[in-house]
């Protein structure tokens, strides 16, 4: 039996699509050894005539992972917003009624955070509607960790957020290895009380929120810093303030720009 070039042509296409998305399938097909051998050299003699199909097949697959990741960060988003957004263990700044909701999750030795601090001071500072969350995420080693325990007691201490920004920009912007004898610095140079400091860091609130920190994290996929939850989306990385408020704006509006 002779196959006509159409049904050829139409099972390359198929064979093709099939052996991304699905080989088991092409390897069911009903087609003889000779029909096979012809549908891989007719795929393989298009694709070295079009290369450009392998990178637009790229291009959709990332898209669509893209979208799938988004709608897996919505749905942990909302299962996980009261952590999220309104957590007693968190820092609240800027405007806590704000009509925007902008969590960062950092870690003190992170370089990237370090550069990343000042675009969240320029949105607290342009955005009288934004409300900031901060959240300790210490991945970066024992030092790192420290220096989140330190920062948590004096989040206790200060119930207003303004001398723990004080305290987290201060470390933040500090040389060397942030640790606990840095972070202590920073919060003695604030005018926190360091002996309630050295009490608050032997409470079970200090283990409670990291521990709370690390379990939204995970469940958002998040593995690096800084990281972000800005409305439903979840930001992972130092995209950089354009980025960060067009987040907001959309959030916001629906719109990259309201």
């Amino acid at each position: 039996m002779t196959t006509s070039p159409r049904l050829i042509a139409a099972a390359a296409s198929v064979a093709a699509l099939l052996a991304f998305a699905a080989p088991q399938a092409v390897r069911a097909a009903e087609f003889t050894a000779p029909q096979t051998n012809e549908i891989q050299s007719i795929v393989r003699e298009y694709l070295i005539a079009h290369p450009e199909v392998l990178q637009e097949a790229m291009s959709e697959l990332e898209k669509r992972q893209g979208m799938a990741e988004a709608e897996k960060h919505k749905a942990a988003v909302k299962e996980y917003s009261q952590a999220i957004f309104s957590s007693p263990r968190q820092v609240n700044l800027g405007n806590p009624d704000g009509n925007v909701t902008f969590v960062e999750f950092f870690d003190y030795n992170c370089g990237y955070c370090k550069r990343a601090m000042s675009d969240m001071l320029t949105l607290i500072k342009d955005d009288p509607k934004l409300k900031v969350v901060l959240k300790e995420f210490p991945v970066l080693g024992p030092g790192s960790v420290e220096a989140a325990q330190v920062a948590v007691a004096v989040r206790m201490q200060d119930k207003t957020g303004k001398k723990y920004l004080e305290f987290h920009q201060k470390l933040m912007g500090g040389r060397g290895q942030a640790d606990k004898a840095h972070a202590l610095a920073a919060a003695k140079d604030v005018g926190m009380n360091m002996a309630q400091i050295e009490k608050d860091l032997t409470s079970p609130e200090v283990k409670a929120t990291l521990e709370e920190s690390f379990k939204i994290a995970e469940a958002l996929g998040m593995n690096g810093t800084p990281s972000y939850v800005i409305g439903s989306d979840v930001v992972v990385g130092a995209v950089g303030l354009p980025a960060l408020q067009e987040k907001i704006n959309t959030s916001r509006c629906g719109k990259a720009t309201c």
